[in-house]
């Protein structure tokens, strides 16, 4: 019972990958499973939650950089801005960019604490190119210098406080913007890498956990739908297609790897992906952990339509030549 309340537990890791747009809302853990908040299991729901606002900030990120016609490179901003807010459904309230080092090609979210979606942030986000203005954001192989400066998260529903410092690089592959994809709708896709090593998140200013991120992100159109493709593209360990790999709270090595692309659409929510396959490890543990994307509520794999959404994912293992299985919804 308690390997299963573990698997549980850990489990929950998998849905820390691919996570851009919308806030993951979860339950609190029921009172039968004491190992979510007891051992490490507590500790990949941190990573969970971790690197689900990662993603939500580079959503920001994404956002802001697009805007911005000096780091952009584009002639001017003004009504461009409410353009690409309108276009992805955002009121920005939570936040404003400082732009004052724009011309030498910085500029800076800063979170004033508001709170949005159970969330208030706070800290700031510094964004920088280091070799502008040579390179400018749309051009392919522009690298985004990415400082978190104490950048907090208060989950407001139970107070839950998150800390994040440290540097990431975002690469710019193909060339374009959201900008270009979403707006003028005058590029096919977008695909930008997302690398980082030693990211510290402090959890309820306690314990820290360390995270190294290696992704690459494909961002499409299909029927005017914002459509991400995950990628995994680290290595560690013998391992490759990681996405992240790292220490958690306790010191406990872990991997999570990209078996097949994990897929959301903006209007499921980048929480709920339509189609993907991931295996998560332990070093402590002696299995592994199979996640599949996209099932119906007895977990059968289910193909969904443009304008429809999944139930859920599932997690498959075999501990001691005994297979078990969960199903979860997304909601």
């Amino acid at each position: 019972m308690r390997t299963n309340k573990f698997i549980y537990s850990l489990s929950v890791l998998a849905l820390t990958f691919g996570l851009i747009i919308s806030a993951c809302k979860k339950k609190d853990p029921k009172p039968e499973e004491p190992a979510i908040v007891t051992e490490d299991g507590q500790t990949s729901m941190d990573n969970r939650w971790a690197q689900t606002e990662n993603d939500l900030a580079i959503s920001d990120i994404n956002t802001e950089v697009s805007n911005s016609a000096a780091l952009h490179g584009k002639s001017s901003s003004g009504a461009n801005v409410n353009a690409l807010h309108a276009a992805l459904n955002m009121a920005i309230t939570d936040y404003t960019v400082d732009t004052t080092g724009a011309y030498t090609g910085t500029i800076k979210i800063n979170y004033n604490g508001t709170v949005v979606n159970n969330r208030k942030r706070t800290g700031s986000i510094k964004l920088s190119i280091p070799n502008y203005p040579a390179k400018k954001w749309k051009d392919a192989g522009c690298v985004l210098k990415v400082e978190y400066i104490n950048y907090k998260i208060m989950r407001v529903s139970d107070a839950k406080t998150m800390k994040v410092n440290g540097t990431q690089n975002i690469t710019n592959e193909s060339g374009g913007s959201w900008w270009e994809l979403i707006v003028l709708t005058s590029q096919p896709n977008l695909v930008t890498t997302v690398t980082g090593s030693f990211l510290y998140v402090a959890f309820d200013s306690t314990k820290t956990a360390v995270y190294n991120i290696n992704r690459r992100f494909t961002y499409t159109m299909p029927n005017n739908i914002l459509t991400c493709q995950c990628e995994g593209i680290g290595t560690y360990n013998g391992l490759t297609q990681l996405e992240n790999y790292g220490a958690n709270r306790d010191g406990i090595v872990f991997t999570s790897q990209v078996i097949a692309p994990v897929i959301w659409k903006l209007n499921c929510g980048a929480h709920a992906p339509v189609q993907g396959e991931m295996s998560i490890k332990a070093n402590d543990r002696n299995f592994t952990l199979k996640v599949l994307y996209s099932v119906d509520a007895n977990g059968k794999l289910v193909n969904v339509l443009s304008n429809t959404c999944p139930y859920g994912w599932k997690v498959e293992w075999i501990n001691n030549s005994v297979p078990g299985k969960r199903v979860f919804a997304y909601n």
